[in-house]
């Protein structure tokens, strides 16, 4: 764990903090498409994301759900870290992209380093700012793209966090991440690979521009 956490936050982090997670952090793996946290769950550790990519999705009271943005290695959850410091329940559910590698923390420790280390506070900030920032393209994404641009854009933002150019997925999972039906799904990947943007495969998609 040592090792990973040198090199995905050793220059974040003092040595000092370096150890103090390696002493007190847990390590667990989660395979592609475990729920890690869900709706309604109350957090009591954070996360730092050794390996791999997590999506962070917004769920109705009817089971509806909307993808809000990736976390990748080096990253940490914002509504978990708001849900540490409120003791509320989660209001969004964290599922591994992939199969991924991380470090959970007690909350205790989160705070406590804040006047600790300069170095975690800068980070919990600067973690803020990100999510925020990937939150209000979230927004504008639903509220000024056509869909077939908010499908294109799910479809990158989806290669580029996997680092695979050719997506193992489904149109109906691709639906359900949109929020939308799974046959105007169906009809605007059409519409993309006919503008040369994609190609189709069974249960495949590559995309041609990155």
């Amino acid at each position: 764990m040592a090792d990973e956490l040198a090199t995905n936050f050793g220059y974040l982090f003092e040595d000092s903090l370096i150890q103090e997670i390696t002493k007190i952090g847990v390590s667990k793996a989660y395979k592609a498409e475990s729920t890690i946290i869900d709706r309604g769950d109350y957090i009591t550790s954070m996360p730092l994301l050794l390996s791999g990519a997590i999506k962070i999705l917004r769920e109705d009271e009817k089971g509806e759900e909307l993808v809000l943005y990736y976390l990748e290695k080096g990253d940490t959850c914002a509504m978990t870290l708001s849900c540490c410091m409120g003791q509320t329940k989660s209001k969004i559910r964290a599922v591994a992209e992939t199969d991924i590698e991380l470090i959970m923390l007690p909350k205790e420790k989160m705070t406590a380093w804040l006047s600790s280390y300069k170095s975690w506070q800068s980070f919990i900030l600067q973690s803020y700012h990100n999510r925020v920032e990937e939150l209000l393209v979230a927004v504008d994404t639903i509220a000024f793209l056509k869909m077939d641009e908010r499908l294109f854009k799910y479809l990158k933002d989806k290669a580029m966090v996997t680092h695979n150019d050719v997506l193992q997925v489904t149109h109906k999972q691709i639906s359900d991440d949109l929020h939308t039906s799974r046959v105007v799904i169906s009809r605007l990947l059409k519409k993309l690979e006919n503008e040369s943007k994609i190609v189709l495969h069974r249960n495949s998609i590559k995309i041609l521009e990155l």
